[in-house]
């Protein structure tokens, strides 16, 4: 492995905003790629449009309807539309901004999305300062966001496997890849103009965060991406970017995966080995602390085991690889 095959991943500007990737398709990122700070998706055909995803609170949703309205006014005014890619906040928080009849994704996800609370955000945000290093965490992730008032609003068409819509002349295809990431993952593939959205399926130069495994899922949702082809992937979070940054994420997951079980099967417990694995190939990811949610995640699939770990014990460990116990 090199460490310069790693980093630089990004294929386009990696700024604030609606980024062209042309023949009426854009993204919009939101720098720096970490927690909360989510990328969606717009395509156009005529005047037609659909959009991937919202994003973590209300207010940055409107802010970016504004901008795809000023780039493509008369698509905007005909959303098919809204996929989201998978259940957390991050993607979804905003569906009720977005002035479209139908939000589609996978049953799984619609399943696992309903129990997502934006209002148990708000509540952890005001009790964050009560809590010790795990607030002190918690705001460091999550407090540049507004989750008060936020009206949740679910997806109203769900399918499993593969499903296909158009945008005027353009066919999109939705692939179901979870579960991976999330319980329901999925791809947003336009063929005829090499672009997909991968939802969380990717993190570009930050560290992915395995939350539901089989870790092999994942693996293999990468390499479907890279059969497609595509000259613009657009991930969940961090730099547009290629099959380059595609085999990055693939890389990441085959490495921590053996070294876990190294770990695993020599009798160190789940924070002792993501302490321990070397991360020198990823020294330039960003939120390197998810380690501690990734080796949890792969010692619970080595166990055979489907009871998830406690996502307060997650947090705490991954505050005290973050160094905030030290303070």
């Amino acid at each position: 492995m090199d460490v310069s095959e790693y980093q630089n991943l990004g294929i386009k500007p990696y700024k604030k905003g609606l980024c062209d990737l042309g023949n009426n398709i854009y993204c919009y990122l939101q720098p720096d790629g970490g927690w909360g700070w989510s990328n969606a998706g717009l395509i156009v055909d005529g005047d037609e449009s659909l959009i991937i995803d919202t994003l973590f609170d209300e207010n940055l949703t409107q802010e970016m309807l504004e901008s795809m309205k000023e780039a493509e006014p008369k698509g905007m005014n005909n959303i098919l539309a809204l996929i989201n890619s998978h259940s957390n906040g991050d993607h979804c928080n905003g569906n009720n901004c977005v002035e479209t009849e139908e939000i589609i994704c996978s049953e799984a996800t619609l399943k696992e999305m309903s129990q997502e609370s934006p209002e148990m955000m708000a509540t952890l945000i005001r009790e964050a300062p009560n809590m010790g290093a795990l607030g002190r965490y918690f705001l460091k992730c999550f407090g540049s966001f507004n989750f008060e008032g936020i009206t949740k609003r679910l997806p109203n068409t769900t399918f499993s496997g593969d499903m296909q819509r158009k945008v005027g002349d353009k066919v999109i295809e939705l692939i179901e890849v979870g579960p991976a990431h999330t319980n329901g993952d999925i791809l947003v593939h336009v063929p005829s103009d090499k672009v997909v959205f991968t939802g969380d399926i990717l993190f570009i130069e930050g560290h992915p965060i395995l939350w539901a495994g089989p870790v092999i899922n994942w693996i293999d949702a990468c390499e479907k991406i890279i059969v497609m082809d595509a000259d613009f992937v657009v991930p969940g979070h961090g730099p547009v970017t290629d099959n380059k940054g595609v085999r990055a994420v693939k890389d990441y997951l085959v490495y921590i995966d053996a070294e876990s079980r190294k770990r695993f099967e020599a009798g160190m417990s789940a924070l002792e080995a993501a302490k321990d694995i070397n991360l020198d190939f990823f020294s330039t990811w960003g939120d390197k602390e998810r380690m501690a949610v990734n080796v949890n995640s792969l010692y619970r699939e080595y166990r055979e085991d489907e009871q998830r770990e406690d996502i307060t014990l997650l947090f705490q460990q991954m505050a005290e690889l973050r160094g905030f116990n030290e303070e």
